[in-house]
């Protein structure tokens, strides 16, 4: 075989070309054995960025970047296995509750989640709130908590798609971060290793989220079940709102408090019940457990307001280190900020807008999120009781409570969080899914 030169791939992709399989996976094996470098990894991504691929080369580069390491088989358990992918939101804490509930409902759920970026938060952040929560566990733990539970949310392994974590550390300091065929391929080879059947994605658009034009939004959406079909995966999107936070808490340990009274139902909000309803009828759809959405959303939402799926949750959190009475103690097991400070509003009126974005960047700057990879994270400061939109609100009225680590970052947020609120006239919000792909 002659020699594979990878300047040469990159050259026909600046050029506009269309490169064959047999290249791609040259290309990717390079950059996983290291025999490509930093530069010509960064020359790919932007030339990439600038022309573009073909749904048929980002299937061959999804596929490549899963070959690159170990793939998951779930052929032991006895029933199908799903997930959920979201692009990511503020206050978005819908794996939390989607995975128990799918898990109740039949399904097996290997969730591979990831860390916070950004204004957004991060699934593995938040479950690390829970004292003794293993989010890398064993592989023989990771198992048998899927197979006894029914769901395991825990981070990627180094062995599962490690050309992606090699390109992606390239695209996040080169501005190639936002080409829609290497996020595809990105999130793609990961959940294809994990062995999943079927896949729903959940494609946020709004001020909260990464794609904020629908039309962008909807551009990823289509690629994502595009080229997860053609890689043999079954797949749909929902393109949900991310115009303000989904549940009415944002930060780490207050979202998944938030998450534990969903599930016990002592407090559930109406849009975060919406979309994880949503999401979960259209695994049901896909694993051929349910005929319709609306008829996987009516099984969904029984097991949700018959208690097991918080059984299933309280069992995933036990198998994966964390306390077994944490159900019925969770207020005791989560770490607790010191300083509790009220957003007042400053007139009367209707909540008609909020800056999801900037609630997002007030946690952060809380210390609830990074603003480097090694920062550490503050798992109890963050928002709680967000008004949302259509909410009336009297002058003095609360908008919002910040949990803060000390009175100065508290003062910081409560202006911050006042700022993104718009209180006026009365308004609606519109629905939460606002659109399906696939």
């Amino acid at each position: 075989m002659a020699r594979f030169l990878p300047q040469e791939a990159i050259r026909q992709k600046r050029d506009g070309a269309t490169l064959d399989a047999a290249d791609i996976r040259r290309l990717v094996e390079g950059v996983t054995g290291g025999e490509v470098s930093d530069a010509q990894i960064a020359a790919f991504a932007m030339a990439v960025f600038l022309r573009g691929m073909t749904p048929g080369e980002t299937v061959e580069l999804t596929l490549a970047m899963r070959d690159s390491g170990d793939a998951l088989r779930w052929d032991d358990l006895p029933g199908p296995t799903s997930d959920k992918h979201s692009t990511g939101g503020v206050g978005d804490n819908v794996s939390l509750m989607l995975a128990p509930i799918a898990a109740s409902c039949g399904l097996f759920v290997p969730m591979i989640s990831g860390r916070g970026l950004g204004h957004t938060g991060g699934t593995l952040d938040k479950l690390e709130a829970i004292p003794g929560y293993d989010v890398r566990p064993d592989e023989a733990t990771f198992r048998r908590a899927v197979r006894e539970a029914g769901c395991a949310i825990v981070g990627q392994t180094a062995r599962l798609a490690p050309a992606d974590g090699r390109l992606y550390a390239v695209r996040d300091v080169t501005a190639t971060v936002e080409s829609v065929p290497l996020i595809t391929a990105s999130i793609l080879s990961k959940k294809l290793a994990a062995g999943l059947r079927s896949l729903v994605l959940d494609v946020k658009t709004g001020s909260g989220a990464f794609m904020s034009r629908r039309e962008d939004a909807e551009t990823l959406a289509l690629s994502l079940v595009e080229v997860a079909r053609g890689a043999g995966l079954a797949a749909s999107a929902l393109v949900t709102d991310m115009d303000q936070p989904l549940a009415s808490a944002a930060g780490n340990a207050v979202e998944v408090a938030n998450a534990v009274r969903f599930l016990t139902g002592e407090r559930q909000d109406a849009r975060l019940r919406e979309v994880t309803l949503a999401l979960c009828g259209e695994m049901l759809v896909l694993a051929k457990l349910a005929e319709t959405a609306e008829a996987g959303i009516a099984v969904a939402a029984r097991a949700l307001d018959e208690g097991h799926a918080a059984e299933r949750f309280g069992r995933m959190v036990a198998m994966l280190g964390g306390p077994a009475d944490y159900l019925e103690r969770f207020d005791h097991h989560l770490p607790e900020a010191p300083v509790h400070l009220a957003v007042s509003a400053g007139e009367a009126g209707t909540v008609r807008a909020v800056d999801a974005r900037a609630l997002g960047l007030a946690v952060v700057q809380l210390g609830g999120g990074r603003t480097r990879a090694e920062d550490p994270v503050d798992p109890a400061v963050g928002l709680t009781d967000l008004a949302a939109i259509g909410q009336r609100v009297e002058r003095g009225d609360a908008l919002a409570l910040v949990h803060a680590r000390d009175r100065a970052s508290a003062e910081a947020a409560v202006a911050a969080v006042r700022a993104a609120y718009d209180v006026g006239e009365a308004t609606a919000a519109g629905p939460a899914v606002i659109g399906r792909i696939g």
